[in-house]
């Protein structure tokens, strides 16, 4: 039994019947217009008896894209596509938020198109490359740095795209700003070089993020808004001089606006332990999140550590996993070569562990 875990909780305005949650996973399963379509609405209806399901980071705006078949939040049949999603899994008595991701500098024209823009806070490529259907693996684009008000658009962006969620039947969005996109490229040191009022500084170099938050927040009420972070991540070539640092400035300014949650993963690297991190600006309003399996979820709630824990792959192979979980069953390994691939395979043909498929 694991009673903390199966107790319903709150999180702001969003209502949880249980405190397991599904991680944002990117499986590039919508179409070339960055359309969810009826795969992507079996995969969350199959996982909807989650607490919260945060669905896939979506971009905010053409710019935004980073992978070949990544959904996007920008367009009208985006709206619709999402639509079904949300309906499907509301009709299964679930809740679900959408991650609002803009890559930045983590792209490729070969998957924008050549007259979509890549930017960043500042003109400086990533070091690696990245898939694309048109031309297999690529280099980033070398980005264009943002003008002062060019990043204010980009805030608008994103107070649009929450907008945006909400139509599409949404319960909320978290912000993503962590994996190297754009909101950690401007809080790192590394990654942004700017000399106005969102580079030098720490302060300065969380105003991005925070806007963002906040123009989020004052779309669709804060009690809606969560916020997904990770010291110490250097995931897509960043780096910053003293990660703690910045995420503590970031997690101190969030924590202002009565965000419904944050969203931490833990660190990897000596030194930084990113709950405690997070416990001090957000108290109890944390979703714990990375290498947790059942008993240790239990007791990191119980502990008091956090009011809920998400689970990334291994909801990939267990759309049951919160029954699973319950009646104490072994847990399904995944294929990793069907992470990122088009169609049903490793998607939506997992079966439940009754043998039927969800």
């Amino acid at each position: 039994m694991l009673p903390h875990l199966f107790s319903p909780v709150r999180l702001g305005e969003l209502a949880l019947s249980n405190r397991i949650v599904m991680a944002p996973m990117t499986r590039n399963r919508a179409d070339a217009d960055g359309v969810p379509g009826e795969l992507m609405t079996l995969h969350y209806a199959q996982r909807a008896d989650a607490g919260l399901i945060v669905a896939e980071g979506a971009w905010p705006s053409a710019a935004g894209q980073a992978y070949c078949r990544q959904p996007g939040i920008a367009t009208a049949a985006q709206i619709a596509g999402w639509r079904r999603v949300t309906d499907a899994v509301h009709a299964r008595g679930g809740c679900i938020v959408l991650q609002i991701m803009h890559a930045g500098r983590i792209g490729s024209r070969h998957i924008k198109g050549d007259k979509v823009e890549t930017v960043s806070a500042s003109a400086i490529q990533a070091a690696g490359e990245i898939y694309t259907d048109a031309a297999g693996m690529q280099p980033f684009d070398m980005p264009r740095a943002l003008s002062t008000e060019e990043v204010r658009a980009v805030v608008e962006e994103h107070r649009q795209a929450a907008l945006n969620a909400r139509e599409a039947g949404f319960d909320g969005v978290e912000l993503h700003c962590t994996s190297g996109y754009l909101p950690m490229q401007f809080m790192c040191s590394g990654t942004n070089h700017r000399s106005d009022e969102y580079g030098g500084s720490v302060e300065n170099r969380v105003r991005f993020a925070f806007e963002c938050l906040q123009a989020m927040a004052e779309a669709i009420g804060p009690g809606r808004v969560g916020l997904r972070f990770n010291p110490g991540n250097t995931f897509n070539d960043t780096s910053d001089g003293d990660s703690a640092a910045t995420h503590a400035e970031l997690a101190r300014q969030a924590a202002t606006l009565g965000l419904a949650y944050a969203h931490v993963m833990k660190a990897t690297v000596p030194g930084i332990d990113a709950f405690a991190l997070a416990r001090e600006a957000f108290g109890e309003r944390l979703i714990l999140n990375d290498g947790f399996d059942g008993a240790s979820a239990e007791a990191a709630v119980a502990r008091g550590l956090g009011l809920a824990v998400s689970f990334a792959r291994h909801f990939i192979a267990n759309p049951d996993l919160v029954s699973r979980l319950r009646d104490g069953r072994i847990l399904a390994g995944f294929d990793r070569r069907t992470l990122y691939t088009a169609g049903a395979a490793g998607y939506t043909d997992y079966p439940r562990a009754e043998g039927a498929i969800a």
